[in-house]
């Protein structure tokens, strides 16, 4: 078994979930920051992951518990025999990443691999997940893999990166079980995760090979005699206590069996009524009603005759409702099989008795759930439709998915609601799926699906069900409506602006379908400000002379609807104008954009007011008032508490108020605005803890002199990166350039060395010695080693890289005026007074608390030197104070 965790080390291990600091959860526990790291180094240890940040993400996940595989099935009965079997499963996984258990449906592999991953827990102290395939269409594999671990897309987030960012690198377990009829996307999937995963295992269930490199293979054989006697007579028990047999008896009729498990187990059900002298007889009947000889199908043979069998013996009434379950493809709640079997209370009698034969399994908990075993659910579904009643059970199917779908979005403030979503997820899915003539129905199930999904943050999925729900609408207001939705979606699951703006003018077009003039003037009007306010995701550029031409268009629908009298019409006519009319893309017009933030502010809407705010915001940044956009910015955060996150329309203000926060308060050198930005960034679903979120955590944290911190979430954000498939990496180059700064303020060498590396992988060559962030962290280390061979080319470079609206441009300067004082370069003084008299330098507060200690050498200014000190406190810049506050005395 695994190791266990003490009491302490499960504090510990909730506290670094909050992402506390050692210093913070020392401070908490009321013990030593020494004591803390042995707990942390004892945790790495038993879970046996790489860093703290794993830890982390185990601690937030449902599985904190060493070696707890999650979702297992619970099970009723005894594990009867496979002894050996099931010691070379453990053999194998010990040897193998990927093993298979082979075998026909009903030799029991879901039982064997549900008993290997219950022991398995001193092989993956990190855990893992059983997944179960059966009710999964194509497609769907990643999802219900996030969905076992708890996983959930974040904003650009593939789900496969979000899987593979949540099993790490530690020893985890991955139970694929029934993998057969999505066989080539689980072998994909399975690839994709052992790549991403070096410590990850995965454990599949098949009646074929996935075929993927490295697989071993283990056949599951039929119970020899002895264990198909043991498990029969187990069985036999639980149906009837007092049940006895001959044993020459059981063995016969085991043989007949072929040992199959399932087929026992059917027929075991029956001892209680028949005997197992009846069930021998009976069976013999059966086997002799199907043609061909005993040979390699007979395992499949012996169990169709048991079923054949044990459904002749069922009444009219259990046959019609066992048939008509077959439409699950999961597990369904009574008021699920009412909907398609009758009366309630006849539906639960009947549910009971098939429970009884063994032809239903009941899974209790919160909400008592049933299900059909895979090979049962296929000989239902061909007795169903031998009777003809495909069809009319198909569309009561769709009528209850409708409901229960429309029932869940009602329920979204209620916490178990994602649980019966869960449960119930598969059947939606496979109502919506099903073949049908558009109808009412089948948009209200796909409109609310897309919904829930939304809500439950499969937000590829929730996307592709608003264009569905778009294209079976009954009219076109509806269409419209789901078009919306849809846009809002897609801004935070694709990387397709030009999606987001085209998917505006369908909504438009079909409002003006459906005579709403208030409505296609906001679509229109959206779709002006979507094209001009995030111009860098369009594939295809869209004219001024069409943005203008599709405004007109608004303002017009407009005029025809309300016009100005309606605020909110109002207001997305001057935002859009605001953005249309600036000098360029991205850029609002000055004049227009204090306009728009009045027309919003005249709206209870808070995305409104958030798209008013940021055209003020960004206006006010161009002009060089950093900290006025760092003011309004911080007012949008303000607004975020008062936007529904399970509403695709507030999401992209979400999503663009966090980015927008992080950039600006770095400008400003707010740097304790910016680190409570990214953390709230991270902590929301909406974006998830993904490379992209924490590298504006790194940033703020190596500028306060929290090194340690900001080299760890540096090392995490790569390891995201690497484990997303490396993908464009530009943005990353401000925080792998500042963990540069981290380590060498630090003092370390070789991490260093590392990480300029990887600065140079993420920029190239080119790029790396224009970049401003990269040129402030040279001439700041520069000064802070007392190195100055090269101090004239580095200023020089300090103040010629950058542009005005470079977020490290102050920085540069600041640094680079510092290093010319420090190096006593002839020009020194000239720099830093032209450094200083930059709007930029007062602008940001780093900037100015640097220049005021540049200062305060170059003049021996005592009033410099405490206004840099009250500057470094105010930021909250712990290593800039203890260092600015030891130079009188290296001085004298």
């Amino acid at each position: 078994m695994a190791e266990r965790i003490s009491g302490r080390e499960a504090e510990v291990l909730a506290a670094l979930g909050s992402r506390l600091s050692n210093a913070q959860i020392a401070n908490r526990l009321h013990v030593s920051v020494r004591t803390v790291e042995s707990h942390v180094s004892s945790l790495l240890r038993k879970y046996g992951v790489a860093d703290r940040w794993a830890l982390a993400e185990l601690a937030r996940s449902e599985a904190p518990e060493l070696g707890r595989v999650v979702g297992l099935p619970a099970s009723g009965t005894t594990f009867v025999g496979r002894d050996a079997e099931r010691a070379d499963v453990l053999a194998a996984l010990a040897e193998a990443r990927l093993v298979t258990l082979l075998g026909p449906g009903g030799v029991g592999k879901t039982r064997l691999a549900a008993a290997v991953a219950a022991v398995a827990g001193a092989l993956f102290p990190s855990g893992g997940a059983f997944v179960d395939l059966v009710p999964v269409r194509d497609g769907f594999v990643a999802r219900a893999v996030a969905t076992a671990l708890g996983v959930t897309e974040g904003s650009h987030q593939p789900l496969a990166d979000a899987v593979a960012a949540r099993l790490g690198a530690g020893r985890s377990l991955l139970l694929l079980d029934n993998c057969e009829h999505v066989i080539d996307e689980a072998a994909a999937f399975a690839e994709r995760i052992l790549a991403a995963c070096p410590g990850a295992r995965v454990l599949v269930t098949s009646r074929e090979r996935l075929g993927v490199p490295g697989e071993r293979s283990v056949p599951i054989s039929p119970l020899p005699g002895s264990d198909a006697e043991a498990l029969f007579h187990d069985r036999a028990l639980a149906a009837d206590p007092r049940f006895v047999a001959d044993p020459e008896v059981i063995a016969d009729l085991c043989a007949r069996l072929d040992g199959m498990p399932l087929a026992i187990e059917l027929a075991a059900a029956r001892g209680a009524s028949l005997g197992a002298t009846g069930l021998l007889a009976a069976l013999e009947d059966a086997l002799r009603l199907l043609s061909g000889g005993r040979g390699g199908d007979e395992r499949h043979r012996s169990l169709r005759a048991v079923l054949s069998w044990s459904h002749d013996l069922l009444d009219e009434e259990e046959r019609a409702l066992f048939r008509r379950l077959a439409v699950f493809a999961g597990a369904f709640d009574l008021d699920a099989a009412v909907a398609v079997g009758g009366d309630r209370a006849g539906v639960a009698d009947l549910l009971g008795r098939l429970v009884d034969k063994s032809l239903v399994v009941h899974l209790r908990g919160r909400v008592s759930r049933w299900r059909l075993l895979e090979t049962v659910r296929a000989f239902a579904r061909a007795q169903l439709s031998a009777a003809g009643e495909e069809d009319e059970t198909g569309a009561r199917h769709l009528r209850w998915a409708a409901a229960a779908a429309s029932g869940l979005e009602g329920r979204l403030g209620d916490p178990a609601w994602r649980e019966d979503f869960d449960a119930m997820a598969a059947d939606l899915r496979s109502a919506l799926a099903t073949p049908r003539s558009p109808c009412e129905v089948t948009h209200r199930l796909a409109s609310a699906l897309a919904h829930l999904t939304f809500a439950r943050r499969h937000l590829m999925e929730s996307f592709a069900h608003y264009r569905t729900a778009a294209t079976v609408a009954p009219d076109a207001a509806s269409a419209a409506a789901d078009l919306r939705a849809g846009a809002g979606c897609a801004h935070v699951s694709t990387t397709s602006n030009q999606h987001v703006f085209e998917l505006l003018l369908e909504a438009a077009e079909q409002a003006r379908r459906a005579g709403d003039q208030r409505g296609r003037a906001i679509d229109l009007a959206r779709a002006v400000e979507t094209a001009c306010r995030f111009p860098e995701a369009f594939e295809t550029d869209v004219s001024r002379e069409r943005l203008h031409g599709l405004l007109g268009d608004a303002v017009e629908a407009a005029g025809r609807g309300d016009g100005p009298d309606d605020p909110g019409v109002a207001a997305c006519l001057a935002v859009a104008r605001a953005w249309l009319d600036g000098p360029d893309r991205g850029a609002p017009d000055a004049e227009s954009a204090p306009a728009a933030l009045a027309a919003v502010r005249a709206t209870a809407d808070p995305v409104l007011i958030s798209s008013g705010l940021c055209a003020a915001a960004t206006a006010a940044l161009r002009a060089g008032r950093l900290r006025e956009a760092n003011r309004i910015t911080r007012e949008r955060l303000e607004l975020l508490p008062s936007m529904d996150r399970d509403d695709p329309y507030c999401a992209p203000e979400i999503c663009n108020t966090y980015g927008r926060a992080c950039v600006y308060a770095i400008m400003a050198g707010d740097l304790p605005g910016g680190m409570a930005a990214a953390r709230a960034g991270m902590d929301d679903d909406l974006l998830r803890d993904t490379h992209i979120t924490a590298s504006r955590l790194v940033q703020p944290l190596a500028l306060t002199g929290r090194f340690r911190d900001a080299i760890g979430h540096a090392e995490r954000m790569w390891d995201q990166w690497e484990r997303a498939g490396r993908p464009a990496p530009l943005w990353m180059l401000p925080a792998v350039c500042t963990t540069v700064l981290a380590c060498g303020m630090l003092g370390e060498a070789e991490p260093v060395a590392l990480w300029r590396a990887r600065a140079g992988e993420v920029a190239g060559g080119t790029l790396l010695a224009t970049a401003a962030v990269a040129v402030f962290v040279d001439a700041r280390l520069a000064v802070h080693d007392g190195r100055f061979d090269d101090a004239e080319a580095l200023v020089r470079r300090a103040f010629s890289v950058g542009t005005p609206l470079d977020p490290y441009l102050a920085y540069a300067r600041a640094a680079g005026a510092e290093l010319a004082v420090a190096a006593g370069l002839p020009e020194a003084a000239e720099l830093l007074a032209s450094a200083s008299a930059s709007a930029f330098a007062e602008e940001n507060g780093w900037a100015a608390a640097c220049l005021a200690r540049a200062r305060w050498r170059l003049h021996g200014d005592r009033d410099e030197l405490a206004r840099a000190l009250e500057g470094w406190e105010r930021l909250d810049a712990q290593a800039e104070r203890d260092r600015t506050r030891a130079l009188p005395a290296q001085a004298g």
